[in-house]
């Protein structure tokens, strides 16, 4: 494991990756089959995953979809927003490819973990938006941070990237930490009832680029 680095230390240091692969096994799947590398890093200690299909190192254009840790849409299939749906869509689509990559990053809740997103939920339950319940805990609507994935990136050896997101931050956060991101495919997934006032806060407060009439044809 990483070891804290102290000021004294920190210079020596920094030739080292920020992020390096612990393990690697094969992975077959029902979307294809893939490696999957667990990583250790300097930033947060957790333990983030990459599922690789191919040889991606040295190339350029490579499709890859970041994807953040959602126990409650991707394990228990939750209807209230789509991340179930982003997850096996990229899974599905990378499995296709000569070569991909999907990060899964440990940021349940969108940075604030599991139980302050249950509690979320629950304001959520009496009237207040994903935006307005996470301020009501005191926390702001998005706390990701992408240095994480843009050095698994880095260490898996990709030249540049086509990203699958409808998130501008997740394009900025990885082309603020050195990802070169030569094309954005957008990643709309079926809208139902339980998550379209979801999708439509994205919008409308997070700046998702979703085209809110798509949503309501699919809604329908």
């Amino acid at each position: 494991m990483f070891d804290v680095i102290s000021a004294s230390s920190r210079e020596t240091r920094d030739n080292e990756p920020k992020a390096r692969i612990a393990a690697t096994a094969n992975l077959p799947t029902r979307f294809g089959e893939f490696i999957i590398y667990a990583f250790e890093n300097q930033y947060d200690r957790k333990e983030h995953i990459a599922v690789v299909k191919g040889d991606v190192h040295g190339y350029e254009n490579v499709p890859v979809r970041v994807h953040s840790e959602c126990l409650t849409g991707d394990v228990l299939g939750s209807f209230r927003c789509d991340c179930r749906d982003q997850l096996e869509a990229g899974l599905k689509h990378i499995g296709k490819q000569e070569r991909g990559i999907l990060l899964y990053l440990r940021q349940e809740g969108r940075g604030i973990g599991l139980t302050n997103k249950i509690r979320a939920y629950a304001l959520q339950d009496l009237g207040l938006d994903t935006v307005e319940a996470n301020h009501a805990l005191g926390f702001p609507d998005d706390e990701r941070d992408y240095a994480v994935a843009a050095e698994m990136l880095k260490t898996l050896g990709v030249k540049s990237v086509e990203l699958f997101t409808n998130n501008p931050r997740k394009v900025q956060g990885l082309r603020e930490n050195g990802i070169e991101i030569t094309k954005r495919v957008p990643h709309l997934q079926p809208v139902n009832h339980h998550n379209r006032h979801y999708l439509e806060t994205k919008v409308r407060k997070s700046g998702h680029l979703i085209e809110l009439d798509a949503l309501s044809l699919a809604a329908t």
